[in-house]
């Protein structure tokens, strides 16, 4: 292939001919491929099949971690111990393209490597190194690790993305109608086209579409605007031009803020997270329309066939005997990592995602004593397993962690397991027969697990937030902890709250369902499964980022 005058390698849909660029700095495509951290890495690996699927026009662009996130192993005791493995890949194609961008004030080569669409059947994907013998030590340890704790890295990392990125749809001649930021860590490469455009705004924000994942203004980062300035973040611009741009006094500079004030338009990722968006950012003027797009997953990639099958015949028989299957399958990683052999006539909960405080991962304990009595309960047993990477620098989540490791020690019915990427997560979706999900509300844009999980007949129990709201039917297709005026309640009072609520109907509700009235607990994990296919595939969200975003 002839990547200095790049072609789409296969027929494009008409319904999806606007040319499009989708930056993201992770992308979940395939275990083999370890360039991703959590559920916006398995956002845009879904986003990357659908478009494949759909025959869009649409080129991902995202950044080759050497080391990947990083690889979750164990110390002696069995706590959390982050490991860094340099990672290899025969099956990316060298485009033999190489090209200079300024970031830190310096000259750094930027080597581009290419995913074909037909080997995990995504979008046509470039991704960026800097990890080349032309670079200093420093410039060769940008794309090292993903979200680098270093916050000079960190933003160098941002200029990768979007600035070398943009610049590569230059070198390759692959001219886009839309550069779609997948979150602000791509925001130079709206720098880039304004330096591009001589200066001309309004030409960068016919272009310029962004999306939004974090429900809260504190949570979108800011960074010292004159670090950023020195980093080259801002492609040549002054920093009396830049703050003009973004609109903010103080010397703090909101990636977020800066990339609503310069897209034409942008999206939340739940209609709960749009209406928080909207509110949250009402109060600065110049901001473009926010919209709502709910995140999906690949049906094709997530869901069980057989499952389905066995839904879609009526045959209860077979339904049974193939949940029954993939819970053994899963217990078999259960019992290698940690020596418990778990029992699969027993009713499984998984909570497994990114371990973040407001996901609340060891909510349950919180009631010692409670959680004891559904561990030990003899008529209703339990079994539970939590998976999921803290970020390995979060001690408070690393602590939250480990905590759970040592109190699994006293139960041979609870279990803590580490690698929690695509494949433990495709097989955890798949043996559990519930997914717990326990943010505190509104803090969860999206959440995608859930989503998932019920493609693999595994039934949701969450608190009301993120896409939650537009799926659950109460004790129909899932379960949802009432809700309360968070908005006036302390954290304490908030988590106390839905605890008590999460064991009310844990207890009184879905062990009674699951344990005296099967065919009642089948029908609703196959109304999840109907429910969710059509409504939360990422063909649809695909298909609703070209209707609503990129041709308006």
């Amino acid at each position: 292939m002839d990547f200095k005058n790049f072609t789409m390698p296969f027929s494009i849909n008409p319904e999806y001919s606007k040319k499009v660029a989708y930056f993201s700095m992770e992308f979940a495509i395939d275990q083999a491929l370890k360039i991703y951290s959590g559920g916006l890495g398995f956002l845009a690996g879904s986003h990357m099949r659908s478009a494949f699927n759909l025959k869009q026009d649409l080129v991902g662009i995202g950044i080759l971690w050497k080391f990947g996130y990083y690889d979750q192993a164990r110390n002696h005791d069995q706590t959390l111990q982050p490991t860094w493995t340099v990672k290899m890949y025969s099956f990316l194609e060298d485009t033999g393209i190489k090209f200079q961008i300024e970031i830190h004030s310096a000259q750094v080569w930027v080597k581009v490597y290419y995913l074909d669409p037909e080997i995990f059947h995504t979008a046509p994907m470039f991704f960026l190194s800097t990890d080349v013998p032309e670079n200093d030590h420093i410039s060769k340890t940008i794309c090292h690790r993903l979200y680098d704790a270093n916050e000079s890295t960190k933003i160098a990392q941002y200029v990768l993305l979007g600035k070398g990125g943009a610049k590569l749809l230059d070198v390759m001649n692959c001219e886009r109608d839309i550069y779609h930021l997948n979150e602000a860590h791509g925001l130079p490469a709206a720098f880039y086209l304004l330096e591009k455009f001589g200066g001309d705004l309004e030409k960068v924000k016919e272009k310029l579409v962004f999306t939004t994942h974090t429900p809260e203004e504190a949570g979108n980062e800011k960074h010292n605007i004159n670090l950023c300035h020195d980093m080259s973040y801002f492609s040549g611009l002054s920093l009396d031009e830049v703050k003009t741009i973004e609109g903010v006094e103080d010397a703090r500079f909101n990636h977020s803020l800066c990339a609503l004030r310069m897209a034409r338009i942008a999206n939340g990722v739940s209609q709960l997270h749009g209406e928080v968006s909207r509110k949250m950012w009402s109060k600065y003027s110049r901001i473009c329309e926010i919209k709502a797009i709910t995140n999906a997953q690949d049906f094709k990639y997530w869901a069980d066939k057989p499952l389905f099958d066995a839904k879609d015949d009526n045959d209860s028989v077979l339904f049974d005997f193939r949940k029954k299957h993939l819970k053994k399958r899963m217990f078999r990683i259960v019992a290698d990592q940690t020596g418990n052999l778990f029992n699969p006539n027993i009713f499984t909960i998984v909570w497994a995602r990114r371990f973040a405080g407001y996901k609340r991962a060891d909510l349950l304990l919180h009631d010692k004593e409670r959680f004891e009595r559904l561990l030990n309960n003899p008529k209703y047993p339990v079994q539970i397993i939590w998976a999921g990477k803290p970020y390995p620098m979060d001690y408070s989540a690393i602590s939250t962690f480990n905590t759970l490791v040592e109190e699994s020690k006293y139960y041979k019915n609870m279990a803590v397991l580490t690698g929690y990427e695509l494949a433990l997560s495709k097989s955890m979706k798949q043996g559990s027969d519930l997914w717990l999900n326990n943010p505190r509300v509104p803090r969860e844009a999206s959440g995608t697990s859930g989503m998932s999980a019920a493609m693999c007949g595994s039934v949701n129990l969450s608190t009301d937030d993120g896409w939650i709201p537009e799926f659950a039917k109460n004790g129909v297709n899932s379960f949802v902890t009432p809700q309360a005026d968070y908005d006036n309640m302390s954290i304490y009072d908030q988590d106390n709250f839905d605890l008590e609520n999460l064991y009310q109907v844990l207890e009184n509700e879905i062990l009674p369902t699951y344990y005296d009235n099967p065919d009642q607990w089948r029908k609703i994990q196959q109304n999840a499964m109907d429910d969710v296919k059509v409504a939360f595939n990422s063909d649809r969200m695909a298909d609703e980022y070209y209707k609503q975003i990129y041709t308006v």
